[in-house]
């Protein structure tokens, strides 16, 4: 689904409006400054987390470094 099939033009308007209204014409530049930069590092945050979901130890290694219990040392 796109946005625009979801929200029509007048629906948008209306949402400008009201955010218009509730932080008023001088916190707009601010308030899309932080969403700008929230978005930046939520974008980068995501693309070092995909770097390093590969492990760099094998999972026959990382099994073995676990303690044993009593009934594996018998």
């Amino acid at each position: 689904m796109l946005f625009g099939e979801i929200f029509s033009a007048p629906d948008i308007a209306v949402v400008l409006i009201v955010v218009l209204l509730l932080f008023g014409g001088r916190k707009l530049p601010q308030l899309a400054r932080s969403l700008g930069s929230a978005s930046s590092e939520f974008k980068k945050g995501i693309e070092e987390g995909a770097g390093t979901t590969g492990s760099s130890a094998p999972v026959d290694e990382v099994k073995s470094e676990q303690p044993k219990t009593t009934d594996q040392q018998q």
